[in-house]
């Protein structure tokens, strides 16, 4: 990539995606700025299942949940949960939301979701590869663990667009699922197994290592809170933070949920919540699985981790604001027992953080107008998985190595 006439770029946030963002850019010859409150890695980009998850293109909203959530949100075993006393306050993303619950949109949104994580494990590759980040990269298997093949069918649809864009899977049934997964209890009795995926063994670390290699390209790491953007004639001239004004030409915001706020300076109608997730640490576990593993019945995925077995899921929907809530780590350790009875473990170590989840599934990426400031947020479940990519795409949109039109689908004024 060539830097063109671009004098300085300020990428708020030091998750995956803006530190992504920034080592592309420095890798151009572009004079960067990190920016956070937290240092590199210590938001969501943290607390993850830790999944490069080439097939996940497939969202939540897909036809019939409208009809099922109510239900699902009364079943004390499925992991969705609200907190009441926000559903005022998040019923109107919710309606919209759930209108996207259909097959045409569930279609639409699969194809660009896919063209954004389809190849993630190259795209981490080309981003950590050669550099000390490179160590935490881990090429492996992707497993759907069913407890009948009944179940893994009632997934045909869902199976359907994961094939339709080559991920195929190998199906392990009974005795050839103990072999490969000795750690799973009884109650599995399917796995649907993907190659050519990856995990990441410690995701908060990862972002670290690359943080300092964007310092060894030289870029700047810099930790404050930025509240507005100063323009001239429409054109961005500075980012105000709250320790002074920081002179650019050029500014990425990339600060997950948290980025909405920031956008409304621009007349931008981001329709965008906290999915709060979850994840327990099972220290020095006596069992894990090999490689990533979905389980189906209690929806969490559970990754071999430098520090031990991650077990990472649930949805809580219940804003920014509101602490952890208990029921949902109680129902992630039901579900972990069950699916690995023999599992026995010194410590746990529980964690909560925010997905940002836009009413359509889709990441907000592209230019505000013609004003130098640029987003890369609201990847849902994706973040991980999509943050190389995502990072090096911002890079060429301001770089002028990639059009803009090819990534419509996702540009932040869509909404209005």
């Amino acid at each position: 990539m060539s830097k063109g006439n671009l004098e300085h770029c300020v990428v708020i946030g030091a998750g995956i995606v803006g530190v992504a963002t920034g080592i592309w850019l420095a890798r151009a010859g572009v004079k960067v700025t990190i920016i956070d409150r937290l240092a590199p890695g210590e938001g969501t980009s943290h607390g993850n299942a830790g999944v490069l998850a080439s097939c996940s293109m497939v969202p939540v909203t897909g036809p019939g949940l409208k009809r099922k959530a109510p239900g699902l949100l009364m079943d004390k075993d499925f992991p969705l949960f609200m907190r009441w006393s926000y559903l005022p306050r998040i019923a109107p993303w919710l309606w919209q939301y759930l209108g996207y619950a259909n097959d045409a949109d569930t279609q639409y949104i699969s194809e660009h979701l896919a063209f954004i994580v389809g190849d993630s494990v190259e795209q981490h590759q080309d981003l950590a590869g050669n550099t000390e980040a490179d160590k935490w990269l881990h090429p492996s298997d992707y497993q759907f663990a069913y407890r009948s093949m009944d179940d893994y069918k009632a997934d045909a649809y869902v199976w359907s667009l994961r094939n339709r864009h080559g991920f195929k899977p190998e199906i392990l049934t009974d005795a050839q699922v103990r072999e490969k997964e000795p750690a799973l209890g009884p109650d599995i009795g399917v796995l649907a197994v993907l190659k050519n995926h990856g995990h990441i063994s410690s995701p908060g670390l990862y972002v670290k290592s690359l943080a300092k290699v964007f310092e060894s390209l030289g870029g700047t790491l810099k930790q404050g809170a930025v509240h507005d953007f100063t323009l001239e004639d429409g054109r961005l001239k500075a980012v105000v933070t709250d320790d002074g004004a920081i002179n650019c030409s050029r500014a990425v915001v990339a600060t997950g949920v948290w980025s909405k706020h920031l956008c409304e300076r621009f007349g931008l109608k981001i329709p965008l919540e906290s999915e709060r997730g979850y994840h327990v640490i099972f220290k020095n576990p006596s069992t894990q699985v090999s490689a990533p593993t979905m389980i189906s019945s209690g929806k969490f995925v559970a990754t071999p981790m430098q520090d031990g077995m991650r077990c990472a899921g649930i949805v809580e929907l219940g804003g920014l604001d509101a602490g952890p809530s208990q029921g949902p780590i109680d129902l992630l350790m039901r579900h972990v027992k069950r699916t690995f009875p023999e599992l026995q473990y010194t410590d746990t170590v529980e964690w909560m953080g925010h997905r940002p989840a836009p009413t359509d599934s889709l990441p907000f990426i592209g230019q505000i107008s013609q004003t130098g400031v640029y987003t890369a947020f609201g990847h849902h479940h994706i973040g991980l998985t999509g943050g190389a990519k995502t990072g090096r795409m911002v890079a060429e949109l301001i770089c002028n190595e990639r059009p803009p039109e090819e990534l419509q689908a996702y540009r932040p004024d869509r909404f209005g």
